[in-house]
C-alpha cells in the first residue's frame, strides 16, 4: 500500500493519475473530500494524526517551512513499519553553501535519513507550472517580469516529476538514494516567455524586475514573511548568476521516456495561459 501527501498539487495530481495508470494500490491524504481526485481518501492533514498502518511506502510533499510536518509523518511512519517515505525535494540543496530554500530541504532530508526509514529524495528543478505566475501581468498588460536576466534553468513538466515518483514508489532499488530531475533544456525567462507567446498566439514582452523587494512582490503579491522574502532574494541572485542551467538525464533514465519540453507543455496548456 502506497500513501500519498501533496495529492491536489501539481506533482500530486500527475502521480495519482500515474500510479492509477499503472494499478497501484494507494491512499491519497487531503484536507477534505475531494470528489475529482480518482483515489481512496483518507481526510486529515500533516499536522494532525496520521494512521499509516499497512501503508509500504509514502509520497511526502512538504508545505512552507519548518521540520514540524516532517516530523509527524516520520513518527507515524516508524510507529507503523513504513519502509521507505519518497520526498520531494529540491536541486537547492546542492549548493555549496546551500541557500536558504535548500537548507529547509536538507534539513528534511536529514531528519528523514536519520530515521531509519529508507529515504528516496527528488530534487526537481523549477516547475514548468511556475508560469502560470505570471499570468497577471500577462493578462493585465501583455509583459511578464524578469528577476534573473542572463540566468538559465531547466524547468521540468510536474508530470514527468510524478513518473520517476512514481517508478520510486512501485520498483525497488531506489532506497537511500537522491536523484536530481530537470527538463531537457535550459532556458532564460526571456526565451521561455518568447516560446509561451508562441503557443499562446500572442507578442509578450518582458520587463526587467529594478529591485529585490519587486521580485518579492511579484512572486507574493500579499506579501511574505520576512525569512521568506530573504530567501527567495538569495534564489534569485544565485539564478540569476547561473547562465547554464543544471540538467540531468534522470527522467529519462527511470522512465525510459523522453522528458517533455517546455514548448510541448505550453502548447498542452494554451488555453489557461491566455
Amino acid at each position: 500500500m502506497l500513501f500519498i501527501t501533496g495529492a491536489t498539487g501539481h506533482v500530486g495530481r500527475a502521480l495519482v493519475e500515474e500510479l492509477n495508470r499503472r494499478g497501484a494500490v494507494f491512499r491519497a491524504l487531503v484536507r477534505s473530500p475531494r470528489p475529482e481526485l480518482p483515489a481512496e481518501q483518507i481526510v486529515g492533514d500533516l499536522d494532525g494524526p496520521l494512521d499509516l498502518r499497512g501503508v509500504d511506502k509514502v509520497f511526502l510533499v512538504v508545505p512552507g517551512t519548518g521540520l514540524d510536518h516532517t516530523a509527524n509523518v516520520v513518527a507515524a511512519a516508524r510507529r507503523a513499519g513504513v519502509r521507505q517515505i519518497v520526498y520531494l525535494s529540491s536541486y537547492a540543496v546542492l549548493g555549496d553553501p546551500i541557500p536558504a530554500m535548500g537548507r529547509w530541504h536538507h534539513e528534511r532530508e536529514r531528519l528523514i535519513a536519520d530515521s531509519g526509514i529508507a529515504g528516496t529524495f527528488l530534487r526537481p528543478t523549477g516547475f514548468m507550472t511556475n508560469a502560470f505566475d505570471w499570468l497577471p501581468t500577462i493578462r493585465a498588460g501583455g509583459y511578464v517580469l524578469d528577476p534573473i536576466g542572463p540566468g538559465r534553468a531547466a524547468p521540468i513538466d510536474p508530470a514527468d516529476i510524478a513518473a520517476v515518483a512514481a517508478t520510486m514508489l512501485i520498483e525497488d532499488g531506489h532506497e537511500k538514494q537522491a536523484y536530481t530531475v530537470t527538463g531537457p533544456e535550459s532556458f532564460t525567462v526571456a526565451e521561455q516567455v518568447a516560446i509561451l507567446g508562441a503557443a499562446i498566439g500572442r507578442a509578450l514582452d518582458v520587463q526587467p524586475i529594478a529591485t529585490p523587494a519587486e521580485a518579492v512582490r511579484f512572486r507574493y503579491p500579499d506579501g511574505a514573511p520576512a525569512e521568506l522574502a530573504a530567501a527567495l532574494i538569495e534564489g534569485l541572485t544565485l539564478m540569476r548568476a547561473d547562465t547554464i542551467g543544471v540538467r540531468t538525464d534522470v527522467v529519462r533514465r527511470l522512465t525510459g521516456r523522453s522528458p517533455n519540453t517546455f514548448s510541448a507543455w505550453c502548447k498542452e496548456n494554451a488555453p489557461r495561459l491566455k
